[in-house]
Protein backbone atom coordinates (compact mmCIF):
# COMPACT_ATOMS: atom_id res chain seq x y z
CA UNK A 1 0.00 0.00 0.00
CA UNK A 2 2.59 2.47 1.34
CA UNK A 3 4.31 1.57 -2.49
CA UNK A 4 1.13 2.18 -4.86
CA UNK A 5 0.70 5.72 -2.31
CA UNK A 6 3.99 7.04 -3.24
CA UNK A 7 3.65 5.75 -7.08
CA UNK A 8 0.17 7.93 -7.20
CA UNK A 9 1.94 10.84 -5.31
CA UNK A 10 5.09 10.66 -7.77
CA UNK A 11 2.93 10.23 -10.49
CA UNK A 12 0.84 13.35 -9.82
CA UNK A 13 3.63 15.94 -9.14
CA UNK A 14 5.25 14.80 -12.66
CA UNK A 15 1.76 15.53 -14.64
CA UNK A 16 1.65 18.59 -12.39
CA UNK A 17 5.46 19.81 -13.31
CA UNK A 18 3.81 19.97 -16.89
CA UNK A 19 1.41 22.05 -16.53
CA UNK A 20 2.92 24.94 -14.45
CA UNK A 21 4.15 28.22 -15.32
CA UNK A 22 8.36 27.19 -15.41
CA UNK A 23 9.66 24.66 -18.03
CA UNK A 24 10.60 21.59 -16.26
CA UNK A 25 14.73 20.72 -17.39
CA UNK A 26 15.73 17.06 -17.66
CA UNK A 27 19.20 16.58 -17.58
CA UNK A 28 19.16 13.28 -18.31
CA UNK A 29 20.54 10.39 -16.85
CA UNK A 30 22.18 6.56 -17.33
CA UNK A 31 22.84 5.08 -13.95
CA UNK A 32 22.34 5.53 -10.03
CA UNK A 33 25.31 7.82 -9.45
CA UNK A 34 24.63 10.26 -12.52
CA UNK A 35 20.45 9.97 -10.65
CA UNK A 36 22.45 10.89 -7.04
CA UNK A 37 24.35 13.66 -8.48
CA UNK A 38 21.19 15.19 -10.45
CA UNK A 39 18.80 14.81 -7.56
CA UNK A 40 21.26 16.12 -5.08
CA UNK A 41 21.77 19.56 -7.63
CA UNK A 42 18.02 20.23 -7.47
CA UNK A 43 16.33 18.46 -10.23
CA UNK A 44 12.50 17.79 -9.76
CA UNK A 45 12.52 14.57 -11.68
CA UNK A 46 15.17 12.26 -13.35
CA UNK A 47 15.01 11.05 -16.93
CA UNK A 48 16.82 8.24 -18.36
CA UNK A 49 18.30 8.78 -21.85
CA UNK A 50 17.98 5.52 -23.84
CA UNK A 51 21.26 6.30 -25.50
CA UNK A 52 23.33 6.91 -22.36
CA UNK A 53 22.27 4.17 -20.26
CA UNK A 54 23.08 1.55 -23.35
CA UNK A 55 26.36 2.91 -24.10
CA UNK A 56 27.19 2.90 -20.31
CA UNK A 57 26.54 -1.21 -20.39
CA UNK A 58 28.43 -1.26 -23.71
CA UNK A 59 25.12 -1.09 -25.85
CA UNK A 60 24.68 0.88 -29.02
CA UNK A 61 21.82 3.43 -29.29
CA UNK A 62 19.16 2.17 -31.70
CA UNK A 63 17.41 -1.11 -30.39
CA UNK A 64 20.37 -3.03 -29.01
CA UNK A 65 19.82 -3.22 -25.40
CA UNK A 66 18.36 -6.02 -24.04
CA UNK A 67 15.63 -5.51 -22.14
CA UNK A 68 16.69 -7.30 -18.91
CA UNK A 69 19.77 -4.73 -18.75
CA UNK A 70 17.50 -2.24 -19.14
CA UNK A 71 15.21 -3.31 -16.27
CA UNK A 72 18.73 -4.06 -14.21
CA UNK A 73 20.08 -0.50 -14.61
CA UNK A 74 16.72 0.97 -13.51
CA UNK A 75 16.23 -0.61 -11.03
CA UNK A 76 19.53 0.36 -9.78
CA UNK A 77 18.12 4.00 -10.62
CA UNK A 78 14.69 3.71 -8.49
CA UNK A 79 17.21 2.17 -6.02
CA UNK A 80 18.16 5.68 -4.75
CA UNK A 81 15.46 7.85 -6.40
CA UNK A 82 13.61 10.40 -4.48
CA UNK A 83 12.12 11.86 -7.51
CA UNK A 84 9.28 10.71 -10.09
CA UNK A 85 11.57 8.68 -12.69
CA UNK A 86 10.60 8.91 -16.38
CA UNK A 87 12.19 5.73 -18.36
CA UNK A 88 12.99 6.58 -22.68
CA UNK A 89 12.45 2.91 -23.75
CA UNK A 90 12.88 3.55 -27.77
CA UNK A 91 10.11 1.98 -30.07
CA UNK A 92 9.19 -0.21 -26.79
CA UNK A 93 12.03 -2.60 -27.97
CA UNK A 94 9.48 -4.70 -29.69
CA UNK A 95 6.83 -4.30 -32.65
CA UNK A 96 4.34 -6.35 -30.82
CA UNK A 97 2.24 -4.09 -28.33
CA UNK A 98 1.84 -6.72 -26.19
CA UNK A 99 5.70 -7.03 -25.53
CA UNK A 100 5.60 -3.45 -25.14
CA UNK A 101 2.83 -3.44 -22.37
CA UNK A 102 5.06 -5.78 -20.43
CA UNK A 103 7.98 -4.23 -20.31
CA UNK A 104 5.83 -0.64 -19.10
CA UNK A 105 4.32 -2.78 -16.22
CA UNK A 106 8.01 -4.06 -15.25
CA UNK A 107 8.80 -0.43 -15.31
CA UNK A 108 5.89 0.42 -13.18
CA UNK A 109 6.34 -2.65 -11.10
CA UNK A 110 9.75 -0.42 -10.34
CA UNK A 111 7.90 2.61 -9.52
CA UNK A 112 8.43 4.29 -12.92
CA UNK A 113 6.09 6.62 -13.83
CA UNK A 114 6.46 7.90 -17.22
CA UNK A 115 8.16 6.54 -20.37
CA UNK A 116 9.29 8.06 -23.66
CA UNK A 117 8.23 6.14 -26.27
CA UNK A 118 9.33 7.40 -30.61
CA UNK A 119 8.19 5.89 -33.56
CA UNK A 120 11.57 5.87 -35.44
CA UNK A 121 11.45 5.13 -38.80
CA UNK A 122 8.45 3.26 -38.35
CA UNK A 123 4.62 3.81 -39.01
CA UNK A 124 2.50 5.78 -36.79
CA UNK A 125 0.10 3.59 -37.01
CA UNK A 126 2.74 0.87 -34.76
CA UNK A 127 2.79 4.27 -32.20
CA UNK A 128 -0.84 4.43 -32.04
CA UNK A 129 -1.50 0.66 -31.38
CA UNK A 130 1.60 0.30 -28.66
CA UNK A 131 0.09 3.76 -26.65
CA UNK A 132 -3.28 2.33 -27.17
CA UNK A 133 -2.15 -1.04 -25.41
CA UNK A 134 -0.17 0.77 -22.64
CA UNK A 135 -3.99 2.79 -21.99
CA UNK A 136 -6.02 -0.71 -22.08
CA UNK A 137 -4.04 -2.12 -19.62
CA UNK A 138 -4.56 -1.89 -16.14
CA UNK A 139 -1.74 -2.30 -14.42
CA UNK A 140 -0.04 0.09 -16.62
CA UNK A 141 -2.62 2.47 -17.94
CA UNK A 142 -1.96 5.44 -15.81
CA UNK A 143 1.95 5.81 -16.67
CA UNK A 144 2.81 9.37 -18.18
CA UNK A 145 3.05 8.68 -22.06
CA UNK A 146 5.76 11.12 -23.51
CA UNK A 147 5.13 10.23 -27.37
CA UNK A 148 8.42 11.02 -29.63
CA UNK A 149 7.78 11.31 -33.39
CA UNK A 150 11.61 11.63 -35.15
CA UNK A 151 10.49 13.05 -38.19
CA UNK A 152 13.30 15.94 -38.21
CA UNK A 153 15.34 14.13 -36.38
CA UNK A 154 15.77 11.38 -39.14
CA UNK A 155 14.93 13.87 -41.87
CA UNK A 156 12.07 11.36 -42.84
CA UNK A 157 9.80 14.16 -45.46
CA UNK A 158 11.41 16.98 -46.68
CA UNK A 159 11.78 19.94 -44.75
CA UNK A 160 8.84 21.82 -46.08
CA UNK A 161 6.29 18.96 -45.43
CA UNK A 162 7.89 17.42 -42.20
CA UNK A 163 5.22 19.85 -40.58
CA UNK A 164 2.57 18.80 -41.65
CA UNK A 165 3.60 14.74 -40.94
CA UNK A 166 5.05 16.15 -37.40
CA UNK A 167 1.26 17.51 -36.56
CA UNK A 168 -0.40 14.44 -37.63
CA UNK A 169 1.67 12.31 -35.91
CA UNK A 170 1.13 13.70 -32.72
CA UNK A 171 -2.50 14.43 -32.94
CA UNK A 172 -2.92 10.90 -33.55
CA UNK A 173 -0.68 10.02 -30.39
CA UNK A 174 -2.44 12.17 -28.46
CA UNK A 175 -6.27 10.92 -29.66
CA UNK A 176 -4.57 7.08 -28.28
CA UNK A 177 -3.81 8.40 -24.90
CA UNK A 178 -0.24 10.40 -24.90
CA UNK A 179 0.30 12.75 -22.36
CA UNK A 180 2.84 14.99 -24.17
CA UNK A 181 4.62 14.76 -27.77
CA UNK A 182 8.84 15.05 -28.04
CA UNK A 183 9.95 16.31 -31.12
CA UNK A 184 13.22 15.97 -31.38
CA UNK A 185 15.62 17.57 -33.89
CA UNK A 186 13.98 21.02 -33.86
CA UNK A 187 13.93 23.74 -31.03
CA UNK A 188 12.09 27.00 -33.00
CA UNK A 189 9.28 29.15 -31.62
CA UNK A 190 7.21 29.35 -35.31
CA UNK A 191 7.07 25.86 -35.51
CA UNK A 192 6.01 25.20 -31.72
CA UNK A 193 3.34 27.66 -32.53
CA UNK A 194 1.71 25.59 -35.90
CA UNK A 195 2.24 22.70 -33.97
CA UNK A 196 0.04 23.66 -30.37
CA UNK A 197 -2.42 25.17 -32.70
CA UNK A 198 -4.10 21.71 -33.12
CA UNK A 199 -2.51 20.09 -29.68
CA UNK A 200 -3.87 20.33 -26.20
CA UNK A 201 -0.76 18.13 -24.66
CA UNK A 202 2.29 19.99 -23.74
CA UNK A 203 5.28 19.49 -25.91
CA UNK A 204 9.28 18.57 -25.20
CA UNK A 205 11.95 19.62 -27.11
CA UNK A 206 15.90 18.39 -27.15
CA UNK A 207 18.07 21.34 -25.80
CA UNK A 208 21.03 21.52 -28.38
CA UNK A 209 24.31 22.37 -26.21
CA UNK A 210 24.43 23.87 -22.86
CA UNK A 211 21.64 23.19 -21.23
CA UNK A 212 21.36 26.39 -19.10
CA UNK A 213 20.43 27.95 -22.83
CA UNK A 214 17.25 27.35 -22.15
CA UNK A 215 16.70 30.30 -19.64
CA UNK A 216 16.62 33.03 -22.77
CA UNK A 217 14.80 30.42 -25.24
CA UNK A 218 11.88 29.31 -22.73
CA UNK A 219 9.57 32.36 -21.89
CA UNK A 220 8.95 32.10 -25.91
CA UNK A 221 8.52 28.48 -26.15
CA UNK A 222 6.57 28.16 -22.63
CA UNK A 223 3.53 30.44 -24.57
CA UNK A 224 3.74 27.71 -27.09
CA UNK A 225 3.02 24.93 -25.19
CA UNK A 226 6.59 24.09 -24.99
CA UNK A 227 6.61 22.89 -21.00
CA UNK A 228 9.63 20.49 -21.29
CA UNK A 229 13.22 20.37 -22.08
CA UNK A 230 15.58 17.76 -21.86
CA UNK A 231 19.11 17.07 -23.28
CA UNK A 232 18.90 13.41 -23.91
CA UNK A 233 22.69 11.98 -24.26
CA UNK A 234 24.04 15.26 -24.28
CA UNK A 235 24.78 15.10 -20.33
CA UNK A 236 26.62 11.76 -20.92
CA UNK A 237 28.71 12.85 -24.05
CA UNK A 238 29.62 16.41 -21.68
CA UNK A 239 30.73 14.14 -18.65
CA UNK A 240 32.64 11.34 -20.81
CA UNK A 241 34.34 14.35 -23.05
CA UNK A 242 35.73 15.21 -19.81
CA UNK A 243 37.18 11.73 -19.14
CA UNK A 244 38.53 11.41 -22.96
CA UNK A 245 40.40 14.61 -21.94
CA UNK A 246 41.97 13.34 -18.96
CA UNK A 247 43.57 10.44 -20.80
CA UNK A 248 44.57 12.60 -23.54
CA UNK A 249 46.63 14.33 -20.90
CA UNK A 250 47.85 11.42 -19.40
CA UNK A 251 49.65 9.91 -22.49
CA UNK A 252 50.70 13.29 -24.32
CA UNK A 253 52.17 16.81 -23.61
CA UNK A 254 48.97 19.15 -23.32
CA UNK A 255 49.22 23.13 -24.07
CA UNK A 256 47.90 25.15 -21.62
CA UNK A 257 45.33 26.68 -24.62
CA UNK A 258 43.46 23.51 -25.98
CA UNK A 259 40.79 22.93 -25.98
CA UNK A 260 38.31 19.86 -24.38
CA UNK A 261 37.80 17.85 -27.45
CA UNK A 262 34.05 17.37 -27.45
CA UNK A 263 32.96 13.30 -27.83
CA UNK A 264 29.78 13.04 -29.88
CA UNK A 265 26.89 11.03 -30.29
CA UNK A 266 28.45 8.77 -33.62
CA UNK A 267 31.69 8.39 -32.29
CA UNK A 268 30.35 7.13 -28.78
CA UNK A 269 27.65 5.01 -31.06
CA UNK A 270 30.54 3.54 -33.00
CA UNK A 271 33.04 2.69 -29.95
CA UNK A 272 30.17 0.63 -28.57
CA UNK A 273 29.41 -1.04 -32.31
CA UNK A 274 32.85 -2.37 -32.84
CA UNK A 275 32.70 -4.29 -29.68
CA UNK A 276 29.91 -6.54 -31.48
Amino acid sequence: MKKQTQFSEQLETFHQLHVGTSPLVLVNVWDAASAMIVQASGAKALATSSASLAWSLGYADGGDLPVDALLFAVANIMRVSKLPVTVDIEDGYSDKPEEVVSLVAELVRLGVVGINIEDGEQSSELLVDKITAIRASSCCRQVFINARTDVYLRELVSHDGALDITKSRLKRYQAAGADCGFIPGIDAEDIALRLRSDLIMPLNFMLAGDHLAVSTHAELLLKQGVIRFSVGPGSFLDTYSTLKHRTKLSVKPFKDNEQRELLHYNEMNTLVMCTR
